[in-house]
């Protein structure tokens, strides 16, 4: 049931994201579709569902951390958590946009002095998100997402001394509709389109959900107008207005990053990626950054974060070659893998597969597959999803691409270093079926295994092992208990290749040297003959080490 106190407390942020998340996915295809500007991509619906959807569960793993203890999340915890997973996971220009959006409203609601936000505090906080959200942005634009919030923070300035959350956030709510209906004069794409903005609608429908939350009543809708504008022109008609600030056509690459760096850093950052490309939005704050910015050298916008800090989750997306249309024709057939790293990433990509970058501790969700699927662009999909705990919601995503009129092929991989296996026999000239039938072969007959360091003590198949040990897992099990790192990854060699082997695949962690592998390469060539051994780099990832043998 939404929040029936009139005031903006833990359990009311908890029912805020759930709403808008509910609100943005019933909304996400109509948002998608009016999406024509700063780029007609057709994804701003799906990047502030994804954006919303890391902020909900971040809400939602501080209140399940509190379920064991006598007390629950404050007001403070329950803003930082949903601002914090804003921005690790904001999405496109629109996600990011949101993402300061609720940092700059959490920035003011965790101050309150009470374990509730009334009205003034949540005037200020609209007042500052808007404020924020300007800032982040390199040159903003009215008619976009921007005029709206603007507008939201103005009407519940405007509201009456003694009105309470509740109207406050319906009065916010009401001038965020009434300025999305006059974003197309504002903005000429939009008036070509005959569209409103769709970052600007997906923020009607997150303050929607403010309304409801607070007040726990939802706010009436109308048939038409903003809320509901009338259908637009068809999607090639409105890819015929290229991003505004380009007519020739805007840059090639999307470019999105997090990035760990000081504030001095950023700023020189913001100033060196003004000069590269367009739509530059930088949120974030106290030493962690979401970039994003649209350019035609994606590899000098991220050596540019590499000397300001440390990037990673780094995604690059190419935009159609064929600016007049925001809908190509799509690709026969595609592969999208998850990755646990994003050195792994980067050589996906070059053998052409969409990837999805799996955190530690951070699996991706269902949604997260089905926007790759679709970001494929094909008619028919190999989804690799290389982790057993992912079955489950690979499986739910490529029904849900299925439906969506996809041929999608689950292939059961369960490590990385089988998916590595089954994208390197992947042949997009033979048919779909004997595609799949090769590389689901491939990567059956690839065994895997990994490193990793033992938390604490405990009882394992090869028996007991102590915090700090390094332990050798094959085929999911552990196998073999270690003192460090080249000594149990050499014992787990041997364990597999005692069975024989062909091919030995090495994916090395972020923090381990290259001497370890020339260090394992040795010790293959010295007792396995005929056995060859390949090496990548696996990045930031949560295993030091994983082996693939085939």
């Amino acid at each position: 049931m939404p929040q029936t106190a009139d005031d903006l407390d833990a359990v009311a942020v908890r029912t805020w994201c759930s709403l808008a998340l509910d609100a943005l996915g019933r909304e996400r295809e109509a948002i998608d579709a009016i999406n024509v500007y700063p780029v007609a991509d057709g994804d701003t619906g799906t990047n502030l569902y994804l954006t919303a959807e890391s902020a909900a569960a971040a809400v939602e793993a501080v209140f399940a951390a509190h379920e064991t203890g006598t007390s629950a999340p404050s007001t403070a915890d329950a803003v930082r958590a949903m601002a914090h997973g804003a921005l690790i996971g904001a999405r496109g220009n629109s996600g990011t946009i949101l993402a300061q959006l609720l940092r700059g409203m959490a920035g003011v609601l965790a101050e309150e002095p009470a374990d509730r936000a009334g009205p003034e505090r949540l005037r200020l906080a609209l007042t500052r998100a808007a404020a924020s959200a300007r800032e982040a942005v390199a040159h903003p634009v009215e008619g976009t997402v921007l005029t709206v919030a603007t507008a939201a923070a103005e009407a519940a300035g405007h509201t009456e001394a003694g009105a309470g959350a509740g109207a406050v956030a319906r009065a916010a709510y009401e001038g965020a509709r009434i300025a999305l209906e006059a974003t197309p004069g504002q903005l000429a794409v939009l008036g070509r389109a005959g569209v409103v903005d769709a970052g600007g609608r997906g923020l009607v429908a997150v303050l929607g959900a403010l309304v409801e939350a607070v007040s726990g009543r939802a706010p009436e809708r109308p048939a038409t107008g903003p809320a509901a504008p009338p259908a637009p022109a068809p999607f090639a008609a409105a890819g015929d207005c290229p991003a505004a600030e380009d007519p020739e056509g805007g840059p090639a690459f999307e470019v999105i990053y997090l990035l760990e760096a000081g504030d001095e850093a950023v700023e020189r950052l913001r100033a060196r990626l003004d000069v590269l490309g367009d739509s530059l939005v930088v949120v974030g704050g106290d030493g962690l950054w979401n970039v994003h910015v649209h350019v035609d050298d994606a590899g000098a916008a991220v050596e540019a974060g590499v000397e300001a800090g440390r990037p990673y989750r780094i995604r690059i997306t190419h935009f159609a070659a064929d600016r007049l249309h925001a809908r190509p024709e799509p690709a026969q057939r595609a592969v999208v893998v998850v990755v646990p790293g994003d050195g792994l990433g980067g050589l996906c990509a070059e053998a052409g597969a969409t990837t999805v970058l799996a955190r530690p501790g951070e699996p991706p969700a269902s949604g997260e597959l089905v926007d790759a699927i679709r970001r494929a662009h094909a008619r028919e999909v190999v989804l690799l999803p290389n982790d057993a705990d992912l079955r489950h919601t690979a499986a739910a995503a490529a029904e849900q691409a299925r439906a969506e009129g996809i041929r999608v092929a689950l292939i059961p991989t369960r490590a990385a270093v089988q998916g590595i296996a089954a994208l390197a026999v992947h042949e997009a000239d033979r048919s779909f079926d004997e595609d799949v039938v090769a590389m689901t072969a491939a990567a059956g007959a690839t065994r895997y295994a990994e490193l990793a360091v033992a938390e604490r003590q405990s009882w394992t198949m090869a028996g007991i092992c102590q915090a700090g040990d390094i332990l050798g897992l094959i085929d999911g099990d552990v196998a073999v208990i270690g003192q460090d790192v080249p000594e149990t990854a050499r014992s787990v060699l041997d364990r597999m290749l005692a069975a024989g082997g062909e091919l030995v695949t090495l994916v090395l962690g972020e923090d381990i040297p290259d001497a370890l592998a020339a260090t394992l390469e040795e010790h293959v060539r010295e007792g396995y003959l005929a056995v060859d051994t390949v090496v990548y780099r696996g990045g930031h990832q949560c295993a030091p080490l994983l082996i693939g043998v085939e």
